[in-house]
């Protein structure tokens, strides 16, 4: 028998510190896309990438094959590496440390994609700390918000 899975993810990370590197808008748009390629890269599929000037979020479903750790340790180097390639975002230094990661059900996706193509409308009323906070807490999610800064 063949494996069959659906596994959807959204993950959320920052900068480190949350500092606000990402100010220019196209160059977002630009890392958005590389880092979408190197999660289609690993055979996962993309549903949307996008974020503000301080965090970003990634909305996929996972292979099955892959596992999430190794994902997201191999797209924050790949976004590193290209960031620094390219000269982008002169005060990034790093990315945090951890990660947010929350499970989906196939139906919630296309209010998802919604949620994520929408950040910086939705990030006008809301900082991303309180954004992790709300998001942890409505997915019953137990956390240190030392941890969060």
């Amino acid at each position: 028998m063949s494996t069959y899975t659906q596994i959807t993810y959204q993950v959320i990370f920052s900068a480190k510190y949350r500092e606000p590197v990402f100010q220019d808008k196209e160059d977002r748009l630009r890392l958005y896309a590389y880092m979408a390629t190197v999660i289609r890269n690993k055979r996962c599929h993309v549903y949307a990438v996008n974020g503000v000037e301080d965090h970003l979020h990634l909305l996929f479903s996972l292979h099955q094959s892959v596992a999430l750790g190794n994902l997201i340790k191999d797209v924050k180097l790949a976004a590193s590496a290209w960031i620094k390639t390219n000269s982008l975002f002169p005060g990034f230094t790093n990315w945090q440390r951890g990660y947010s990661a929350i499970t989906y059900n196939v139906e919630a996706i296309p209010g998802l994609i919604i949620y994520v193509e929408n950040q910086e409308e939705h990030h006008k009323k809301e900082s991303s700390l309180e954004e992790s906070k709300r998001l942890l807490r409505e997915q019953g999610i137990d956390f240190d918000e030392r941890f969060l800064e």
